[in-house]
């Protein structure tokens, strides 16, 4: 069994921490300064944190999308969660994605998030 890389992070490459989340940029970005919040408690996804680790979590969200704006200056971002393979999870450690984005970096950028489901690209 692999171990979970997101439990083995250095703390070298950790940004901001509170006792519940941390945050890292991601290793494969979808732009300039995608960021994960990653909880600290090794569960499978964003359901199985408890209240206050998610409160926590997003406090560190908010926390990195004010860095990220001073450091990037993005248009807009997108915020998510990939749980389970079907939705596109491929580390099982409860994770937010923090993804900036710029005017024009994608053709049609109404889609959003729900750009992951080919049929909803265009409405």
């Amino acid at each position: 069994m692999n171990p979970c890389p997101f439990c083995s992070i250095l703390p070298s490459d950790i940004l901001a921490e509170n006792e519940h989340a941390f945050a890292v940029r991601d290793n494969f970005p979808a732009s300039e300064g995608h960021t994960l919040i990653i909880a600290r408690r090794h569960v499978e996804d964003y359901f199985q944190l408890s209240k206050e680790e998610k409160d926590k979590a997003f406090e560190l969200l908010e926390r990195m999308k004010e860095a990220v704006d001073t450091e990037f200056n993005p248009d807009g971002y997108n915020i998510g969660f990939n749980i389970g393979e079907a939705g596109g999870q491929t580390i099982l450690h409860a994770h937010i994605h923090l993804i900036p984005r710029k005017k024009g970096d994608a053709e049609n950028c109404r889609r959003g998030v729900k750009g992951v489901i080919r049929r909803q690209m265009n409405y």
